[in-house]
């Protein structure tokens, strides 16, 4: 299957977009030359306009709810009973406070291969499910936590276990296979002890998440072009003076008013917190001609993630010589590795060919290659080669419409800065295609 992975954005669409917000701001009408028309104008005083149909999203949540039961059935399973929120949202398309539920076992559903699909929401919320077809029955959950049960986990779990197991003889009879994505270990020795087999459900529902209809991709597309207004934004924005989490706010404000969620992480740093990686946004001041580099991992609209890198200087100033020399060994390590990837590639081979990584800069290393994404990071994690293979590699295969993310990070041990680089692209027969478009600092490269 060959899918056109464009966003058809009418001219109507954005005259309409124009029509409301007629007046760009003295800030936009400003921007760098570079900059100019990258993105809706209108939009810096303005929330972009929404392009993706009703029909669309519709389309996109019954595939991706027939992609689950296409797993319950090749593993198996009757049914899957789901506790991760985002395991929730990929079957159901329905979401409450969904970072809370992430640490508090609130609501949960069960899928099965053949029969209905019922979802325990949290206490009065069932109102949330009002137009949502796709779940047949809507329960109150039973909350056995500690949190939600104190002293009385046992007494709850056993509630649960009973009406768990009730419905699953039901409707696919005693002694079935029931896959769960994860719960706390009383309440699943209870489902066993009434004669329930279980298997695990995460990597199931890896698998099904791990293919993007047409339809999932411009959902996708649309929640990076919202990412990237948020980049847009933090680029306009950017200048001495101003703390990391000042700029990083950008982000989170753009993400918000355009229908977004949330952010998974906070990895914004500057200056000499740039090496080594990973450490998130603080109150530092930035100090002009530093490096500033992020690292999106943007839960937009729809809940799809757009997870993009880019590194610029504070002041948008000329980079130093060995700026320079960071962000094109970085912006080669992606474009080398995105030129390798192809549908039918092994992850093995892939590792093993992929651009080598400097001495000087092999210890500071990102955590792996490339990852996949969808509704957040996903399956495969690829390690690179040698010991990290030998430690972390698995088999697996690079298929048609699989999006993956493929990563950068260059800093020496003990240097002065680093930088991080990313880019989102789905896979396709002859290679990969860019899904995040956001320029790079072009004038850097040699």
């Amino acid at each position: 299957m060959t899918i056109d992975t464009s966003i058809n954005i009418s001219a109507n669409t954005e005259a309409t977009a124009t029509e409301r917000a007629p007046n760009l701001s003295k800030q936009a009408t400003a921007l760098p030359e570079h900059t100019t028309g990258y993105l809706n104008q209108a939009a810096a005083d303005r929330p972009l306009v929404n392009p993706v149909s009703i029909d669309t999203h519709h389309k996109a949540r019954r595939y991706r709810l027939q992609r689950v039961k296409e797993q319950l059935i090749k593993q198996d399973c009757a049914a899957i009973l789901l506790y991760d929120p985002v395991n929730i949202r990929y079957a159901t398309d329905s979401s409450n406070m969904q970072v809370w539920t992430l640490h508090n076992f609130a609501r949960y559903a069960l899928v099965f291969a053949e029969g209905p699909v019922i979802l325990w929401e949290f206490h009065n919320c069932e109102h949330l499910l009002d137009g949502n077809d796709l779940v047949d029955e809507i329960r109150t959950a039973v909350n056995w936590s500690y949190f939600g049960a104190g002293s009385r986990i046992s007494e709850k779990a056993q509630q649960w276990a009973n009406e768990i197991t009730s419905v699953v003889e039901k409707y696919a009879g005693k002694g079935a296979r029931l896959a769960v994505d994860k719960a706390d270990l009383e309440g699943l020795e209870m489902l066993m002890a009434k004669g329930i087999t279980l298997v695990e459900g995460h990597s199931l529902m890896e698998e099904a998440r791990l293919i993007k209809s047409a339809e999932e991709l411009e959902l996708m597309r649309w929640t990076i072009r919202v990412c990237e207004q948020g980049i847009q934004r933090m680029h306009d924005e950017l200048r001495p003076g101003m703390t990391e989490n000042e700029l990083w706010a950008w982000l989170h404000f753009e993400n918000i008013r355009n229908g977004g969620e949330w952010i998974e992480t906070r990895l914004l740093s500057s200056g000499p917190r740039t090496n080594p990686w990973m450490q998130e946004a603080s109150d530092r001041v930035m100090q002009e001609g530093e490096i500033v580099s992020f690292d999106t991992d943007l839960i937009g609209p729809y809940g799809y993630c757009a997870d993009i890198s880019r590194a610029w200087t504070v002041g948008h100033v000329p980079p130093s010589d060995e700026q320079r020399r960071l962000y094109q060994l970085a912006y080669d390590q992606v474009q080398s590795n995105m030129g390798l990837l192809k549908a039918g590639l092994s992850f093995q081979e892939f590792s093993e060919c992929a651009w080598p990584i400097p001495e000087a800069f092999y210890h500071n290393r990102y955590c792996c290659v490339v990852h996949g994404i969808g509704l957040a990071d996903e399956f495969p994690a690829v390690a690179h080669q040698g010991s990290d293979w030998k430690s972390a590699g698995y088999n697996g295969h690079f298929e048609e419409n699989m999006v993956v993310c493929v990563e950068s990070y260059i800093g020496e041990q003990g240097g002065k800065e680093g930088i991080k680089l990313e880019q989102q692209v789905l896979i396709t027969k002859e290679g990969c295609t860019p899904l995040s478009t956001y320029p790079w600092q072009e004038d850097w490269l040699r």
